[in-house]
């Protein structure tokens, strides 16, 4: 995925939207530039990995008015503000909107290289496990009924005895259960099978 990742510069200055497209392909990382925040929200893939290089104030729909409008509509990718001295308070307010980060002018290219990469790596984290999280939920969804209440005592650590009174079945139902459970979510182990359930029903989101 890392090779898939694009830097989003959204400037409403050329010289400084060539500028830093140079800067980021330099390194070997791919760029795509643009005049002002609502052609971004307009062209923007969220499936695409990546983080946002963006001017905190242009005309028009700002930094911050964009900051909000990917929260409004859930896309999580990593926001980088370039700001200046001025404009850091309006800054602050974009990382309590979620914004990943800013950077005041001037920096250092390689100040801000530093930052592109570890917003990029954070993304591609967040990315994975969102898509672990997702093919671990498909395989609770194959779960029968029974073999989910078998998995949450298991889980909750529960001995097989304990998981058959409480169920009113037999131990040695419980523990045909119990081996189809561990097939379907194809794990070996007690530690797997309770990392994979505790991740699949969690109700937290993917920030990192």
């Amino acid at each position: 995925m890392q090779t898939d990742a694009t830097v989003f510069v959204v400037d409403d200055d050329q010289d400084i939207r060539d500028a830093l497209q140079a800067l980021i392909e330099s390194v070997g990382l791919k760029a795509s530039t643009f005049s002002g925040a609502q052609q971004f929200l307009e062209l923007y893939e969220p499936d695409t990995p990546g983080c946002v290089i963006l001017d905190i104030r242009m005309p028009g729909m700002s930094g911050l008015d964009l900051q909000r409008a990917l929260t409004t509509r859930g896309i999580q990718i990593p926001v980088i503000m370039i700001t200046g001295h001025a404009e850091v308070p309006v800054a602050v307010q974009a990382l309590k909107c979620g914004a990943f980060d800013f950077i005041e002018k001037p920096f250092s290219p390689q100040l801000l290289l530093d930052r592109i990469r570890r917003a990029v790596e954070v993304d591609i984290q967040r990315r994975q496990a969102s898509s672990e999280r997702a093919e671990i939920k498909a395989r609770i969804a194959e779960l029968t009924p029974r073999e989910r209440q078998v998995m949450d005592l298991v889980v909750a650590g529960k001995a097989n005895k304990v998981i058959a009174s409480e169920l009113g079945l037999s131990p040695k139902t419980v523990e045909v259960h119990r081996a189809q459970v561990m097939r379907k979510m194809r794990v070996d182990s007690l530690a797997e099978l309770v990392r994979v359930a505790l991740l699949g029903t969690s109700d937290h989101g993917d920030g990192i």
